[in-house]
């Protein structure tokens, strides 16, 4: 039992040295930056324009819609670089089978498109 739990030895460590690091560099942080806040830098928003309505209010639901679709068409993104890599090594049921994968992506696209969840009136 001992040799398999002086394996983790080295994750420890590490994890040790991380978090060490980490703990450094936010005290750090603290300390050497300049801490004088203003009003502006205090106030619930720093984008740009005054809060114009309670924080509390619905957000459109197309604005959901649209997270949604970033999600999904991002998750597209990170099926692709595997499949591009490892293309060599599937064959051609591998590709074609990333050929449907993203005719069917394509047509919810189109889909979503032709609904107007795109669109922003």
């Amino acid at each position: 039992m001992q040799p398999l739990l002086s394996q983790y030895w080295p994750i420890l460590i590490f994890g040790a040295i991380a978090g060490g690091i980490a703990v450094a560099m936010m005290l750090g942080a603290l300390f050497a930056a300049r801490q004088k806040p203003y009003a502006e830098k205090l106030s619930a928003y720093e984008c740009g324009f005054e809060p114009f309505d309670d924080a509390r209010r619905r957000f459109d639901v197309r604005f959901y819609l649209v997270c949604l679709l970033f999600i999904i068409f991002d998750l597209e993104v990170a099926f692709l670089f595997p499949w591009a890599v490892s293309l060599s090594h599937i064959g051609l049921f591998g590709f074609f089978s990333m050929l449907t994968f993203l005719a069917e992506l394509t047509v919810g696209y189109v889909y979503a498109w032709r609904r107007g969840a795109l669109d922003w009136e």
